[in-house]
């Protein structure tokens, strides 16, 4: 859509031209957009900010937001002014022919399947292709449902025209093939080969969703690892740590070459041993395929956690001086299905709610918002620290509440999909800058309430169902850079840090970054070893004056942060990594003993400093590091892209892509 047409005039955009609004982190906001959200434009450069915003507002209008023409001004304002924004997804993709190609499946982020049938891992596979992140349920009880595996089944790969299958070079053809195999070790029992002469060699452009193809390569790779989980399992059935395997393998298809960013969640049984040691990173044996997803545990109440839980990622090593392994957080299914707002009480016993419990089953991979199979999110952000008063925060929900419901109302590729978010119409309003806004919380009571009135008004208008869930609090890792704003619920990590940003090595941004003056390295594996492909980026930070910083919050506040913000504005979950310290662990346990049940529907956590990952997205320094490091910086006042289409991600650590 070009953008002097629509409901926004020329003379409108004309005035935001030449302007740009305050990003944050020292200028990092402006590099982040420009990695991550901005597009490639008909004279081969980049958008610049107002351009991005009028193509999302005229997108989200062409696709039903029915914005009159004050309040399409209006949202463009807050937007460009980053008060409130739409999500990562919805930023890279509004206003784009992809839009009708894909339907709401270009726009949103995040699904869930529950791996009990054969069909969920190509769902898997075909929503991370599209740039959308994964929650899977790996449980017994689920698991136990797929087939027996098959004996003496053979995939080959033949690079010749005469294979049984030759894969079309298509996102389609990619996911026939898993098909293939799936429908081989699964039902047939009949062995084939395929060949890949079709598919586009590495480093050819991707159309669409951008970027540069990985090549067949990968793929061949990613079957042979598959195939032989399966025929390790031969004439049994997948135990939990199978399918988590085969669930990362996917992921690392995907990821091959950082053309595009995978984000998965595995939600798995309490008692499930194995499943428990399967990020323990220091035993030395675990596939670095493993990093692809976070892992979360089905806890109802503490007391379901064994002792075993707590050896892996939360103690302390005493020879490394490090955690063991990953630190696994926890899902309260019961609490998610039966409670919106906390304050609300039981779904079943308001009128607030358009019914009377959220048949959930799993989480998004950043816990904010419990799904239903094949359900997914619907993201966008206010941003708290910019917020100036009760009626703008009011306003900017309202607004971007239009979009959001507008694009639920869309079709979707699966069938499923389109059976039950038409149904739930379930939207995830999420506010970031709290720890820079602690006298801004009581807006949200207010706002909550305005909302809710506004959806029963909206949607019988419109002819839509009420959304069963409105609103949540997301990690907000990318989106909260534009804007200065503390992550979500977190306090700034602290006074002065190197954030790092993670870049493709082709990304002409990298060596933007290198001429500026930023520190650069190449990424590292969990083994160890270099991955060249990817480039990270270390920006020194200053926190605002005002913020509240992790060492002055400790575990305990931050969890009863996340009750307030529960209590009082997210009905789906409040997504939380808690920082906290070895000392604290007791405390920590305790606390969830006597809360967890009743008050948290998905908490994870994080030691602050001796959680042993290297090139974490945080990391502390002192202000003369600070200084040193930002001495070297040169100023930046807009920088000129050409070329390539570039890939990020929009969540906390690596959790929820945005494209």
């Amino acid at each position: 859509m070009a953008q002097n047409e629509g409901i926004l005039s020329q003379d409108f955009l004309d005035k935001y031209k030449n302007k740009q609004p305050k990003w944050g982190f020292n200028g990092l906001g402006y590099i982040v957009y420009k990695r991550t959200y901005a597009r490639l434009k008909d004279d081969n450069t980049t958008e610049e900010w107002h351009e991005t915003v009028a193509r999302c507002v005229q997108g989200a209008q062409k696709l039903g937001a029915g914005y009159t023409k004050k309040e399409a001004e209006k949202i463009y304002d807050y937007v460009f002014n980053l008060k409130c924004n739409f999500a990562g997804r919805m930023l890279w993709q509004l206003g784009t022919s992809t839009v009708d190609r894909f339907g709401a499946n270009s726009l949103l982020n995040c699904w869930f399947a529950s791996m009990k049938e054969p069909k969920a891992f190509l769902f898997l596979f075909e929503n991370l292709m599209l740039g959308g992140g994964v929650g899977y349920s790996i449980r017994r009880e689920d698991v136990h449902e797929l087939p027996r595996i098959k004996k003496d089944v053979e995939i080959v790969h033949k690079p010749k025209k005469d294979a049984d299958f030759i894969i079309p070079d298509s996102r389609e053809g990619w996911v026939k093939l898993l098909e293939n195999v799936l429908n081989a070790f699964f039902e047939t029992g009949k062995s084939f080969s395929y060949s890949t002469i079709l598919i586009r060699g590495a480093g050819e452009k991707i159309e669409g969703f951008g970027g540069k193809a990985s090549g067949p390569a990968i793929l061949v790779e990613g079957i042979e690892k598959i195939c032989k989980v399966f025929k390790d399992r031969e004439g049994k059935k997948l135990r939990s740590l199978d399918v988590l395997d085969i669930c990362n393998i996917i992921g690392s298809v995907v990821v091959a070459g950082n053309v595009r960013r995978s984000a998965e969640i595995a939600l798995g049984d309490p008692d499930d041993v194995l499943y428990l040691r399967a990020k323990n990173w220091g035993s030395g044996n675990v596939p670095n395929w493993r990093a692809m997803s976070n892992n979360t545990l089905y806890v109802d109440d503490y007391s379901h956690l064994m002792e075993e839980f707590w050896k892996n990622g939360y103690e302390i090593n005493k020879k490394t001086g490090f955690a063991n392994g990953e630190p696994y957080g926890f899902f309260n299914l019961p609490l998610s299905r039966k409670y919106g707002r906390l304050k609300d009480g039981l779904m079943k016993n308001t009128e607030i709610y358009p019914t009377k419990v959220d048949n959930v089953v799993g989480t998004n991979p950043c816990g904010e918002i419990s799904l239903s199979d094949y359900e997914c999110c619907n993201l966008c952000e206010l941003y708290l620290n910019n917020i100036e008063s009760q009626k703008e925060l009011n306003e900017c929900a309202k607004l971007l509440y239009k979009a959001q419901k507008a694009i639920a109302g869309l079709p979707f590729l699966h069938d499923e999909t389109n059976a039950i978010v038409h149904k739930n119409m379930r939207l995830g309003l999420g506010v970031t800058g709290i720890c820079q806004s602690m006298h801004k919380i009581s807006w949200l009571d207010e706002c909550y309430e305005e909302l809710r009135k506004f959806d029963k008004q909206w949607s019988e208008q419109k002819g839509w169902p009420e959304s069963i869930k409105l609103t949540t609090v997301k990690p907000s890792g990318t989106l909260s850079l534009l804007a200065g704003s503390t992550p979500g619920v977190h306090p700034a990590y602290s006074k002065y840090y190197f954030r790092t940003v993670r870049m493709s090595s082709s990304d002409q941004l990298v060596q933007i970054c290198r001429d500026l003056g930023y520190k650069t390295e190449f990424l590292l594996n969990f083994d160890g070893s270099e991955n060249r492909d990817t480039v990270v980026v270390y920006f020194p930070c200053e926190t605002p004056d005002g913020a509240i910083l992790a060492k002055d919050m400790g575990v305990i506040k931050q969890l009863e942060m996340v009750k307030i913000l529960q209590e009082n504005w997210s009905d789906n979950a409040v997504s939380v990594t808690a920082y906290y310290s070895p000392e604290e662990l007791d405390e920590l346990k305790g606390w969830l003993k006597d809360n967890y049940k009743n008050s948290i529907k998905s908490v994870s956590f994080l030691l602050r400093q001796e959680h042993g990952f290297k090139q974490a997205p945080y990391q502390e320094i002192d202000e003369k590091d600070y200084d040193k490091a930002k001495s070297k910086v040169k100023p930046l006042s807009k920088i000129n892209i050409s070329g390539d289409t570039l890939d990020g991600i929009e969540c906390e650590g690596g959790a929820c892509p945005i494209r």
